[in-house]
């Protein structure tokens, strides 16, 4: 299945990373249903995915507060990196994306513009082996807005020094195409695993 890219020319490459170049959302749930079952904590697949984009001090507060928990921010975020990174070795980059990247890179400069952590997003890269292919990553921790805020991306787009609208965002969930319009940026939506396998 090929990504139709809008009309061009384009100076920067923009990537979310989580379900976009790595097809890693699937891993992510896992890690978060080992986790939260200590808490008794329901996280529906959809709802999972509907929060894609969302740093994962956010993603607990809303489970906290959607089921009357308070479920201790800080051990969540580490017990659930800690078990994706023991699943690592099962990591595969989504191939529609990766072509693009292979055969972009070196024309414009690519950022990756995560709300995951970067510890989370250098392990993900690493694995797929393509960490040096990107100038500069933004992840959780860098911004004080997140997605569907356009803050992260503008960041990108700085350090970059590019102009947002010479900017094409590369983005999974809606919350990330959100984030890519407010910032003045055109965006590709890259199918989830779901959509991928009915098309396919």
């Amino acid at each position: 299945m090929k990504l139709k890219l809008p009309e061009g020319p384009f100076e920067a490459y923009l990537f979310d990373c989580d379900g976009t170049i790595a097809d890693s959302m699937p891993l992510h749930y896992l890690g978060w249903k080992h986790v939260l079952s200590k808490w008794n904590c329901e996280f529906a697949e959809e709802l999972f995915y509907s929060l894609g984009g969302m740093p994962v001090v956010e993603i607990v507060a809303t489970l906290n507060e959607q089921h009357g928990l308070s479920m201790p921010v800080e051990e969540i975020r580490k017990r659930k990196e800690e078990f994706y990174f023991r699943l690592l070795p099962e990591l595969k980059a989504v191939p529609e994306v990766l072509e693009h990247i292979e055969l972009s890179h070196g024309q414009v400069p690519f950022a990756v513009v995560s709300g995951s952590t970067r510890d989370s997003v250098v392990a993900s890269l690493t694995s797929l082996k393509i960490l040096d292919k990107f100038e500069t990553l933004v992840c959780a921790g860098d911004y004080r807005m997140s997605k569907p805020h356009p803050e992260p991306f503008l960041i990108a787009a700085e350090r970059l020094g590019v102009a947002p609208e010479a900017c094409l965002v590369f983005e999974d969930t809606d919350m990330g195409i959100q984030s890519a319009t407010a910032a003045g940026m055109a965006s590709v939506k890259v199918p989830g695993p779901l959509e991928r396998v009915l098309v396919g």
